[in-house]
């Protein structure tokens, strides 16, 4: 196949087909043929003289779209609701004389907008769910599994492999809870008219506020949703688009940190995303097995993450009723923000749906680490058996300092635990060391707080959602 052109790559290697559908001309110019019928039923129902024949017609070619004299008259008229405004009245011939009555362009375009958006956001909805089902499962199945905590990349005192998914998981957890909240308040813009007045629609029905009212509650009925914004100029007030860009931001941080840590985790042979077995993970160095899928979440999620400063400007310069320099930006920031989030979102549940560990290299890397974790557990038992706290802690810091620079310097293994079982202070509770060393005695509630979580919050969320299990298809 000849690639003399370019291609937008979130299309041809990271997103899904069905988002790519959602932002298409062809979804949205179906759209705005529907809400060109809700409006002339709506507007019949409420006393204008429009025919259920001329309704009849407008619904027989809803989805006939006749895209060549659509183009045509677009390069005449230079204006790409009126060409469709024209293409649709010349297939409904009947209806010509009252498609867009009383509208202006942005009742179609920012109306049309706003449910691309709404059903991209129900795409993303399932695909977080299917993520944090998998996390779900993985923390129940490794809760018990202790690994080395660390703050500052630094070791530190221990958790359990299931406990640091419920960090992953409860990152997704508060994006869901806003993502929900946004989608269960969702609002079209409405009726608005040129200015956001509603004058045009005030002087079809002959100055009656109320038929007004119910003109702009019908159409939003008829389109499926309740709400609209409250007030609005000839665009509802791109504020919006900020706050949709920021729940994607949201999410895509969620999955970046989750990237992060894989990557980290990989270079520790702790755990590794999957590597299938034709995989190559260098050009150079046959052996390697390079966290790629978590690099690609990181460089998509980054992409995300840069989105709202761009509609952060866009809502702060918009002029007055309106200006036009949001509409061919927005061509670019809604759909790729939804389509990098969904290359995200796939290669997420690729991942947590076959990660891969290897207990015996986290029980070792514990066995490095733990003596010194230990020390403080070693010097209390002692102090109970009647030894001098202050004396213990002069012995251990000088037996740490020592193994320590053995281990550094030399790269020797650390001795620290034979170092105390060899000093005759600590002889009290020599035979109790061993047992006093075991990662399960430092991990704290780690197992209970996976319980507690999931049942708190993860299992609730999940009763009350209807929820299909996804299966991405990774193209590369």
């Amino acid at each position: 196949m000849k690639k003399d052109v370019y291609e937008n790559p979130l299309i041809t290697r990271y997103a899904d087909r069905k988002l790519a559908e959602i932002f298409s001309d062809d979804y949205k110019f179906k759209l705005w043929r529907r809400l060109w019928i809700a409006l002339a039923e709506s507007e019949k129902e409420l006393g204008l003289d429009i025919s259920d024949a001329q309704i009849a017609e407008m619904k027989k070619f809803a989805d006939d779209i006749n895209y060549e004299f659509a183009e045509k008259e677009e390069k005449i008229v230079r204006h790409d609701v009126m060409a469709h405004v024209h293409a649709f009245g010349e297939q409904a011939k009947k209806a010509k004389p009252i498609i867009h009555l009383g509208a202006t362009s942005c009742y179609v375009t920012d109306n049309a907008e706003l449910i691309q958006i709404y059903d991209a956001l129900k795409v993303v909805k399932q695909k977080m769910l299917t993520v944090m089902d998998k996390l779900r499962a993985f923390a129940l199945q490794y809760k018990n599994l202790p690994v080395l905590g660390y703050t500052h990349l630094q070791p530190a005192q221990l958790t359990t492999l299931g406990k640091r998914a419920t960090l992953w998981l409860y990152d997704l957890y508060l994006d869901y809870c806003d993502l929900t909240q946004l989608m269960n308040n969702y609002k079209l813009r409405g009726v608005k008219g040129t200015t956001g007045t509603q004058a045009s629609f005030l002087s079809l029905f002959d100055g009656d506020g109320e038929k007004v009212k119910k003109l702009q509650k019908s159409v939003v009925e008829k389109m499926g949703f309740k709400h609209v914004f409250a007030v609005s100029g000839q665009t509802y007030t791109r504020k919006f688009d900020y706050q949709v860009t920021s729940l994607l931001s949201q999410i895509a941080q969620s999955a970046y940190k989750f990237a992060n840590d894989m990557r980290i985790m990989q270079s520790f042979k702790e755990v590794e995303e999957p590597f299938e077995k034709t995989q190559i993970g260098s050009s150079a160095m046959a052996y390697k097995r390079n966290p790629m899928r978590s690099e690609r979440i990181c460089a998509l999620a980054r992409f995300v993450e840069s989105i709202p400063l761009n509609e952060a400007v866009t809502a702060s310069t918009q002029w007055f009723e309106r200006t036009l320099d949001d509409s061919a930006n927005k061509r670019l920031t809604i759909p790729q923000a939804f389509l990098a989030l969904d290359g995200v979102l796939n290669i997420y549940i690729n991942i947590t749906d076959n990660m891969v560990v290897y207990p015996n290299v986290i029980a070792r890397r514990i066995n490095d680490e733990l003596p010194f974790m230990a020390t403080e557990e070693i010097l209390m038992e002692c102090v109970k058996a009647g030894g001098d706290r202050q004396e213990l802690h002069e012995a251990i810091r000088r037996h740490s300092m020592e193994s320590a620079r053995a281990v550094k310097e030399r790269g020797e293994r650390n001795d620290l635990i034979d170092r105390i079982k060899a000093d005759d202070k600590f002889a009290a509770v020599k035979n109790n060391i061993d047992g006093i060393l075991r990662p399960e005695n430092f991990i704290g509630r780690a197992a209970e707080q996976v319980d507690d979580f999931l049942a708190e919050c993860i299992d609730p969320l999940f009763k009350a959602e209807k929820y299909t299990p996804f299966t991405p298809d990774i193209k590369v």
